[in-house]
C-alpha cells in the first residue's frame, strides 16, 4: 500500500462517518507568537476546542505538515523527523470514547477500508489515574478495548504500570492494555494536572503501539513495554479525551462539552504497514535516500552512513516545505531554523563525500522530495519550484564561504579545541564529529564529554526558555494584545492603502506591549510613508468603526477581496472579520480579513496608534514594531 494511498483511506474513512475534513494549516501560523511552528493538527483547533464554533461542523478530519525541532539532534534514527504529516479526527462535543476507539481500530484492522494490520502486533495504553487530584482511572477506554481485541480472538490482559520505571521491571506478562501515569497517558496544554491553571481543560488519552517485533535492548530496561525506547515498538495514534477542567480550589470537574483530539503519525502508519521500523524506507523517503545514493556514490544499507543519509533527507524536506511555506533563511526564529536545517545537511554531506562539497546534488535531491510530495497531498509544488531551488542553492553557496571560515579558526585554536568546539558548533554549525575528525590529524585530541555537557546545558536552556509556550492564539486574551490584534488589521490595510495592494502580510507577534507586524516590499519605509500610514490608522480609530465577523462562503470571501495567507487552505466556509460594514455592504467596509478572532467590537477602543520602529529581514521583507492605547 502507498503512502497516498494510507492518506486517502484516513480521510475517506473518517468522511464516512460524517467528518468534514478541513483545510492544512501553514507551517507558520498567523498572529501565534507562542509557538514557531504548527507542531500538531490540533494547535490551530485550539478555540474550538475550547467551544467556539467552527464553521464546518462539530465532525473534523485533516491531514497536516507539522515542524518540530525542539530534538533536532535526535534526528538519525529510525523514526525522529522534524518535518511529518499528523493526520487527525476530532469530535466538538460530539462523539466519545465508545465511537472514537473502535472507529481507530477498525481503520488501523480492517483490510478493505483501512490499513489491514495484524490486530496481534497492536498494543493499547490507557491512563492510569491520579490520586492526588482525584482523577479515577480509565476503565472505560480499558473495557472498549478488551471488547475490540476480543472480537479478533485476543484475549487483552491489563498490566498495572503507574509509571515508566516500574513499566520495566514489570515487563509485558502477556499483556495487552497498559496503564500509565500522568506522564505518559495525560494531556493538557500545560502538562500534567498539578501545572494546569484554573479553568484549563486536559484529560485521559489512550495510545497505540506497533509492535515489531524486534529483540529487546536491556540498555533500555531489564524487560520491555509498550513505552519502552529500544525500539520494538513505535506508537502510530493518539486519541486524547477532553474530559475534565480544573477548578479555581484545584479540584477537577467534568466538562459539559467533551471533545475527542485524535493525532496519528502519517510516516508512522506506513512504517506499520511495511512491517518495517525504519521510516526512512518508506516510499516517503525512497527516492530521496536513492538519489542521495547516487549522489555520494554509498549504500545506505551501510550502517556507517546511514544516519548521515537520514538527517539529509528528513531536514532537506523540511526546508522544501518551510520554503513553500514562505520561511526564508535568516538570523531570526523561523528563518534560523531554516538556515540551521540546510547547514546540518549540508556538513553531513561534507562528511558523506570525504570533504567534497557539491551543490549540484542538491538540485536533484530537492526535486527527489518535490516529486514524492507531489504524489502524496501537496499540488502547490510546481510554481514555487524555482524559488526553492533557488533559495537552498543561494543558502548553502553562502555556507561554504562560513565553513571556510570555521576551518580557519579551528587551525587558529587548534591547541584549545576544547575550549572553542562548542562555539564552532553554534556558530559555523560544525558538528562534533568533524572537529574531532581534523583534530585527529593534527595528532590532537577533543574533549567529548565537555562538548556534550555545554550542548546539554543549552538544550536546558533552550527547553527552559520554550515550556509553556504553546497556549494557542496571540499571546494571551488580555485587552490590550486583543486591540493590538485589531490594529494590525487597520495597518495592514494601511500598508496596501499606501504602498500598493500587491503587500501582504507575512507574520505577525502580539504582546500586550507592542505589535510587530512582518510583510513583503522591497524598499524601506520613507519618514513619510511611516507617518502616513501611521495618520490613516489613527483616522480610523477616531472613526470608531464597527468590527465584526462572519461565517461565509470561502469563494466569496475571496469575490469580496478579503486578504489571507495561503488562500489555498481554507475550507468551504471561512471566519472573515469585517472593519468598518458588513458582507452586504462589503465595498463599503475598510478592512475585510480571513481571522480567527478575536478583537474589539469598535475600533475607538485602540485610542491611538503609533509605529515604533522598522526593520529589514532580508530580500523584500520588512517588519514594523507599534503600540497601541499609549499616552500622547
Amino acid at each position: 500500500m502507498t503512502s497516498a494511498e494510507i492518506l486517502s483511506r484516513y480521510i475517506t474513512f473518517f468522511i464516512d462517518q460524517k467528518h468534514a475534513r478541513i483545510a492544512n494549516s501553514p507551517l507558520v501560523l498567523l498572529n501565534d507568537p507562542t509557538t514557531l511552528f504548527t507542531s500538531s493538527g490540533m494547535q490551530a483547533l485550539i478555540p474550538y476546542l475550547l467551544g467556539e464554533i467552527h464553521p464546518d461542523g462539530k465532525r473534523l478530519v485533516n491531514a497536516q505538515n507539522c515542524i518540530r525541532t525542539q530534538d533536532i539532534e535526535e534526528v538519525g534514527d529510525n523514526r525522529h523527523t522534524t518535518f511529518f504529516r499528523m493526520v487527525g479526527n476530532w469530535s466538538l462535543g460530539d462523539y466519545f470514547k465508545k465511537e472514537q476507539l473502535p472507529w481507530f481500530f477498525t481503520f488501523l484492522t480492517d483490510k478493505e477500508k483501512g490499513l489491514g494490520l495484524d490486530p496481534q502486533k497492536l498494543y493499547v495504553t490507557v491512563f492510569a489515574g491520579d490520586e492526588k487530584n482525584d482523577i479515577p482511572k480509565d476503565t472505560e477506554s480499558a473495557t472498549i478495548w478488551k471488547e475490540l481485541f476480543k472480537s479478533e480472538g485476543i484475549e487483552a490482559k491489563e498490566v498495572e504500570l503507574l509509571n515508566e520505571e516500574q513499566g520495566g521491571r514489570l515487563g509485558m506478562q502477556d499483556g495487552r492494555i497498559f496503564y500509565y501515569d500522568v506522564k505518559k497517558n495525560w494531556w493538557s496544554r500545560s502538562g500534567v494536572p498539578d501545572n494546569m491553571p484554573s479553568g484549563e481543560p486536559g484529560g485521559p488519552d489512550s495510545e497505540v503501539f506497533y509492535d515489531f517485533g524486534t529483540a529487546h535492548d536491556k540498555t533500555f530496561g531489564e524487560h520491555c513495554h509498550p513505552n519502552c525506547d529500544c525500539g520494538r515498538f513505535m506508537e502510530i495514534g493518539n486519541s486524547v479525551f477532553m474530559q475534565y477542567q480544573k477548578q479555581e480550589d484545584g479540584s477537577f470537574k467534568e466538562l459539559p462539552q467533551k471533545n475527542v483530539d485524535f493525532g496519528g503519525g502519517f510516516e508512522r502508519f506506513a512504517a506499520a504497514v511495511n512491517n518495517n521500523s525504519d521510516v526512512f524506507t518508506s516510499d516517503l523517503y525512497k527516492k530521496i535516500i536513492s538519489e542521495i545514493e547516487q549522489s555520494t556514490n554509498q549504500s545506505y544499507s551501510d550502517i556507517s552512513v546511514t544516519k548521515l543519509m537520514r538527517v539529509i533527507a528528513d531536514h532537506l524536506k523540511a526546508s522544501v516545505f518551510l520554503i513553500k511555506d514562505g520561511v526564508t533563511p535568516s538570523n531570526k526564529e523561523q528563518g534560523y531554523v531554516l538556515r540551521r536545517l540546510l547547514r546540518r545537511a549540508a556538513v553531513k554531506m561534507y562528511l558523506l563525500n570525504a570533504a567534497k562539497l557539491d551543490h549540484s546534488v542538491f538540485s536533484k535531491i530537492i526535486d527527489a522530495v518535490i516529486s514524492t510530495e507531489k504524489n502524496i497531498n501537496d499540488n502547490d509544488f510546481d510554481q514555487k519550484n524555482d524559488f526553492i531551488h533557488q533559495t537552498i542553492l543561494t543558502e548553502l553557496e553562502k555556507f561554504t564561504q562560513t565553513l571556510s571560515k570555521g576551518f580557519k579558526e579551528m587551525e587558529k585554536n587548534i591547541d584549545q579545541l576544547d575550549h572553542v568546539a562548542f562555539d564552532l558548533f553554534q556558530t559555523h554549525g560544525f558538528p562534533f564529529e568533524i572537529i574531532e575528525e581534523l583534530a585527529k590529524e593534527k595528532g590532537k585530541g577533543v574533549d567529548k564529554k565537555a562538548f556534550q555537557d555545554a550542548l546539554q546545558k543549552h538544550k536546558d536552556l533552550s527547553r527552559t526558555q520554550s515550556a509553556g509556550k504553546f497556549k494557542g492564539g496571540l499571546a494571551d486574551h488580555s485587552e490590550k494584545t486583543i486591540m493590538g490584534h485589531t490594529a494590525t488589521h487597520l495597518l495592514h490595510q494601511a500598508l496596501r492603502d499606501v504602498l500598493g495592494n500587491h503587500v501582504h502580510q507575512t507574520g505577525s507577534n502580539i504582546t500586550s506591549e507592542r505589535v510587530r507586524f512582518d510583510f513583503n516590499y522591497e524598499n524601506r519605509l520613507t519618514d513619510e510613508q511611516i507617518q502616513e500610514i501611521q495618520e490613516i490608522v489613527n483616522k480610523k480609530i477616531e472613526e470608531n468603526l464597527p468590527v465584526h465577523f462572519e461565517l461565509i462562503p470561502t469563494s466569496e470571501a475571496h469575490i469580496m477581496g478579503a486578504i489571507g495567507l495561503f488562500m489555498d487552505t481554507y475550507g468551504e466556509k471561512s471566519k472573515i472579520y469585517f472593519i468598518g460594514d458588513t458582507s452586504e455592504n462589503y465595498k463599503s467596509a475598510y478592512s475585510i480579513e480571513f481571522c480567527g478572532g478575536p478583537h474589539v467590537d469598535f475600533t475607538g477602543v485602540l485610542k491611538s496608534f503609533k509605529i515604533i520602529k522598522q526593520e529589514n529581514l532580508g530580500k523584500n521583507q520588512k517588519r514594523l514594531y507599534a503600540a497601541v492605547n499609549f499616552e500622547k
